[in-house]
């Protein structure tokens, strides 16, 4: 550009407000302003560190989900799409935190092993994907229902502590699991039976404790011939330290 003539001058004028301010509000371009112009800088510069933070937005965006399906995969059972221990566990030390009233009832398939023996594996996890599936609509959407090993399962019924309720809904389940379970053309059959341990059982309730209760009620529904349900009492306990302690002598006796 020449400098003016004779009897001309240049004239510098400006927004008024800031360039930045001018650029967003009247969505100005590049071709607004001459090659020459340093605005076209400082245009490139905004440009430049928009679309740095859209990438940075889209980036964290991608990471967040990330991290929320993992930690959604790190708490489920793969095979069942059930909670896993990990979860369960969560879930119970949460309950007992809150001070809820509620039921933890282990379940245990009877003849499970039979079916893998003799069906395969591809059997036994169509077997663990149905009972799932009975269980999860047996109970409420609160409520937690857990793959916990092979074929054991745990479940805490939220804001539940009626027994004949409790009963029902175990029984209810024991039931189902009962139906035969078509597999290729092939009937497969199991039970289940299942022991529960109540939070008001116990002035301060642990976790542990209550695991190794509702086991223990567990046991004395298989002992009683299976595809029933026990709740946990302290008899329970005092029963399983007598047959520990037989268990012990007959085995020193053998021993001698």
């Amino acid at each position: 550009m020449e400098g003016p003539e004779e009897n001309e001058m240049v004239v510098n004028l400006s927004f008024g407000i800031s360039v930045v301010e001018a650029v967003q509000e009247y969505k100005l371009s590049a071709a607004d302003f001459a090659p020459t112009d340093l605005t076209i800088e400082m245009l490139y510069l905004v440009e430049a560190k928009s679309l740095a933070m859209e990438a940075s937005r889209q980036l964290n965006h991608r990471l967040q989900g990330a991290r929320d399906e993992a930690q959604v995969q790190a708490l489920t059972d793969t095979l069942t799409g059930l909670k896993n221990r990990r979860a369960m566990d969560q879930v119970l030390g949460d309950s007992i935190d809150n001070k809820e009233n509620f039921a933890l009832m282990h379940m245990d398939l009877d003849f499970f092993k039979a079916v893998n023996d003799t069906m395969g594996h591809a059997a036994g996890d169509h077997v663990l994907q149905v009972v799932s599936s009975i269980m999860v609509t047996e109970t409420r959407k609160h409520d937690c229902v857990a793959r916990v090993g092979g074929d054991e399962f745990v479940l805490l019924l939220r804001d539940l502590d009626n027994a004949k309720t409790i009963d029902q809904i175990a029984m209810r389940i024991i039931r189902k699991l009962s139906q035969p379970i078509q597999f290729e053309g092939n009937v497969l059959k199991v039970s289940a039976s299942a022991g529960t341990a109540l939070s008001n059982q116990y002035d301060y309730p642990d976790a542990e404790q209550m695991l190794a209760d509702a086991d223990l009620a567990l046991y004395e529904s298989k002992h009683l011939g299976r595809g029933r349900h026990t709740f946990y009492s302290g008899a329970l306990r005092t029963d399983s330290e007598l047959v520990d302690n037989e268990s012990n002598l007959d085995e020193v006796e053998r021993r001698a």
